[in-house]
């Protein structure tokens, strides 16, 4: 449900474009690792995945729970919960480690958070947690890595703009684009893993970054 209200919602606030790597593949039991830039970027990313024919289950903050109708539909749906900097935070990758054994596919942000900019411009991302990386060497998936660039531009800096940005965002359109690449296996210590899975997302985001100041609209 969430994926197709995100493929409905999405094209009237933005221009959503999609790119592929030739061997990119989103095979059932992978885990799909992408860039935290906005609150608005799972939005486009389950857009581009839904586009794509996948119905990930996401690792998002346990906060949204809370939240009575979309924390009623997490719940319905399978996505994961990750309760921040308490003992239940390891849960999350056991119950990822769960769905990924029944063939699904499992959406995870490596950074961990978004980070801190106010102004609407791209950036690489920040560095990433181990988290990621150990679920992907428990469990053997291969790590799909996928850039999305633009979502700044939908919903970024303090609470007031990102309100005032999704609102005006029918009217401005922005450009949008998630560009999924070809899949990695993660070998060696977590903390080196690490380093490799941030790598391929970071060359994931600068193809999709790329791909949008081709379309006249470069990321700043």
């Amino acid at each position: 449900m969430l994926g197709r209200i995100a493929t409905t919602v999405v094209p009237l606030c933005g221009v959503l474009t999609i790119s592929t790597d030739a061997r990119a593949e989103l095979a059932p039991g992978s885990i799909v690792a992408a860039n935290h830039t906005s609150p608005a970027d799972p939005a486009v990313v389950l857009a581009a995945l839904h586009r794509l024919g996948a119905r990930p289950v996401v690792l998002a903050t346990a906060g949204l729970w809370r939240i009575p109708v979309l924390g009623r539909a997490l719940e319905r749906e399978g996505h994961i919960p990750v309760h921040r900097g308490s003992r239940r935070a390891a849960e999350a990758l056991d119950a990822a480690a769960e769905a990924l054994a029944q063939g699904r596919l499992v959406l995870i942000y490596g950074e961990g958070g978004l980070p801190r900019r106010r102004d609407p411009g791209e950036a690489a991302p920040g560095a990433f947690r181990t988290g990621l990386a150990r679920l992907a060497q428990a469990t053997g998936a291969p790590v799909v890595p996928l850039g999305q660039a633009g979502a700044r531009r939908l919903s970024s800096g303090n609470s007031a703009k990102q309100l005032a940005g999704v609102l005006t965002a029918p009217l401005r359109r922005p450009a949008l684009h998630v560009h999924v690449g070809a899949p990695v296996r993660l070998t060696g210590e977590p903390g080196q893993a690490s380093v490799t899975a941030h790598q391929a997302v970071a060359a994931a985001w600068r193809e999709a970054t790329e791909r949008l100041g081709e379309r006249g609209r470069p990321a700043r």
